[in-house]
């Protein structure tokens, strides 16, 4: 029995040693897109292939690290940094950080982008392409509807900008296929860069 268990820790001790390569995945998108399911359905996959993996949810990080900051570019600058931060950090260390956050401008999201090229870690920007009508009629949060009522103001896509990337490492758009296809498509881009 004894045997059996040192080779038991030596089986372990061998798993432990085996280096994984973290990514940061920036899923961006439009209010409703579609971010967070793909995220969560894709971070259930890679941890059932014993990878970790964590997902930054915008809701949770605003609540939680950028508690104070209003919708302002400069602070929504500053809410996109923190979450690059954090998720680089992750990244560096083993951990695919999956990042469903709007970051409406370009010039955020390279910076976020450019933080990780310095830090040698990869960064992934996936495009959830979903048109501002289905966004509207999907409403999760109910936002579009209160930006119709005129109860809030500065809604991404509606009478906020949003500047869609120009060339993402993937573009999917979710209200052409369910989620697991979603995730599937990105699970794809994961292993075909050797990150997954």
């Amino acid at each position: 029995m004894a045997g059996l268990q040192e080779h038991d820790v030596e089986e372990r001790a061998d798993v432990q040693e085996k280096p994984m390569t973290g990514a940061t995945v920036w899923l961006t998108g439009l209010p409703s897109a579609g971010k967070t399911t793909i995220a969560y359905a894709l971070a259930e996959r890679l941890r059932s292939e014993g990878r970790r993996a964590e997902v930054l949810d915008g809701d949770e990080i605003r609540e939680f690290l950028s508690a104070g900051l209003g919708f302002t570019r400069a602070d929504r600058h500053t809410n996109v940094q923190r979450i690059g931060f954090v998720a680089e950090l992750l990244a560096s260390n083993g951990v695919i950080a999956l990042v469903p956050v709007i970051a409406p401008y370009a010039d955020s999201r390279e910076a976020v982008r450019k933080r990780h090229q310095t830090e040698g870690s990869a960064y992934l920007e996936v495009h959830v392409a979903t048109p501002v009508e289905v966004c509207s009629e999907r409403d999760v949060k109910g936002l579009y509807a209160k930006q119709a009522a005129g109860e809030i103001s500065g809604l991404t896509g509606v009478d906020d900008p949003y500047e869609a990337p120009e060339s993402p490492d993937l573009r999917i758009e979710s209200h052409t296929q369910t989620v697991q296809e979603s995730a599937a498509a990105l699970h794809g881009l994961l292993v075909e860069r050797g990150l997954a």
